[in-house]
């Protein structure tokens, strides 16, 4: 009868430390799946907040040549004629708000005074010569663009040898 209740105890004591094994590895894992949890959670938080922040690109983007277009039509030389001038500086005022409103949404033109910086300038041609320093810029062809820190479109430039 004692070895029948040594023996029970035993199996009792077995199947006491496999529930403890048992509880302890359930633990283990709900840990792992809620800190899994959480950094999904995290990433889906960024990627949102990343998607918010860059929505308007492409939409950004597209008005890129029109105000192209509109700065090429304000470098034109309109001599003496009144109704020119005028036309022209409703260009100039567009222009201006359209660069408002680029600042306004995080849109800036990307800086052409520096040197050449191949992350934001995109250089199609080189020259020498002795009004700039080698390895500025020496032209600029086309403006470029950065959204919120990010490259919209890079600066076409010419760089000085």
């Amino acid at each position: 009868m004692v070895e029948d209740t040594e023996i029970q105890n035993d199996n009792e004591e077995k199947i006491c430390d496999a529930k403890d094994e048992e509880i302890a590895a359930l633990k283990e894992n709900l840990i792992r799946a809620t800190a899994d949890f959480e950094n999904i959670k995290k990433r889906l938080e960024r990627e949102k907040s990343e998607a918010v922040k860059f929505a308007n690109e492409s939409f950004a983007r597209d008005l890129l040549p029109v105000i192209d277009a509109l700065e090429i039509a304000s470098n034109l030389q309109s001599g003496d004629d009144e109704i020119a001038n005028k036309i022209k500086d409703g260009i100039n005022l567009t222009i201006e708000q359209f660069k408002k409103s680029f600042e306004k949404y995080g849109i800036k033109e990307i800086s052409t005074d520096t040197e050449f910086n191949p992350e934001v300038h995109n250089a199609i041609n080189y020259i020498e010569t002795d009004e700039v320093e080698s390895g500025k810029i020496a032209a600029v062809y086309q403006k470029g663009y950065l959204y919120n820190d990010r490259v919209l479109r890079p600066s076409m430039v010419v760089i000085a040898k």
